[in-house]
């Protein structure tokens, strides 16, 4: 394959390894390296897999696009580990399930299935076996899920309780400080307020609207879907009274902004 050959080299090369550095660091040998970049030999699929890992490109892209012919400023982001497939700048599959007359279904994530569902979001047979709801005025035209929140991170909406989301599948469109449910590979499903700094670090900054936890960031290589919230579904009434642990980080979170006035005014 031509275009895996040469893309071989130059992401070889950008990243400044000799072929027995990157063979090294894929477990496999000088020899196959230097078959593989002059064209005498096909890398296997597990090697084909290692190799797209350690560049973070997607297989996709490794056989079929000819990277020389990105702009620099593209492969940058791909030298500092961005795929741009990962970035959501092309259209993504979305398994999904349809009634009898080919209408799109509003699958349900229930607690028990949410384990899961990181290992067979993509699987028709699991995504087959998922409940379904019906809510009559979800549009037609766009996709929606439903999935069952854990915890008390983001009140109003509480353990328990149904977030409907509308599938994206351009994350760079993605607007900042709005609720997303983010179907992740390591931390599962999670429903925060979401800042987006893709073109920025390939990153998503995460913010709970309970003020006890903390802001995080996780890479966007990290993340398999991403569903804006639309809904949610509670059977209790949210409650306004906040937590010791809140009333206490809003408490020291006062107690600092006044004394950085305070050495701002020169105030004693």
């Amino acid at each position: 394959m031509e275009i895996l050959a040469e893309n071989i080299r130059l992401l070889r090369k950008r990243r400044r390894l000799s072929q027995e550095e990157l063979a090294s660091a894929v477990g496999i040998t000088r020899s196959a390296i230097n078959s593989y970049e002059n064209r005498l030999a096909d890398p296997p699929l597990p090697v084909l897999v290692r190799l797209a890992e350690f560049f973070k490109v997607s297989i996709d892209r490794l056989v079929r696009q000819d990277l020389s012919k990105l702009r620099e400023s593209e492969l940058s982001e791909i030298d500092r580990g961005i795929d741009l497939d990962v970035l959501g700048r092309r259209l993504r599959i979305l398994t999904t399930t349809v009634d009898a007359n080919s209408d799109t279904l509003t699958e349900l994530v229930p607690e028990k299935a949410k384990a899961g569902y990181t290992t067979g979001y993509s699987d028709p047979e699991f995504i087959k076996e998922l409940p379904v709801i019906q809510l009559p005025f979800l549009s037609k035209n766009r996709k929606f899920r439903a999935f069952t929140i854990s915890g008390d991170s983001m009140p109003p909406v509480g353990n328990g309780d149904i977030v409907i989301g509308e599938y994206v599948d351009d994350w760079l469109s993605m607007k900042s400080n709005i609720p997303y449910l983010l179907v992740t590979r390591n931390e599962g499903i999670v429903f925060k307020i979401v800042k987006n700094l893709l073109n920025e670090s390939g990153t998503f900054l995460l913010i709970s609207t309970n003020v006890a936890y903390s802001p995080y960031t996780i890479p966007a290589d990290e993340v398999l879907e991403i569903w804006k919230f639309r809904y949610f579904i509670s059977s209790e009434l949210a409650t306004t009274e906040p937590s010791k642990e809140a009333i206490s980080k809003s408490l020291r979170t006062i107690q600092e902004d006044l004394s950085s006035i305070k050495r701002h005014l020169n105030v004693p």
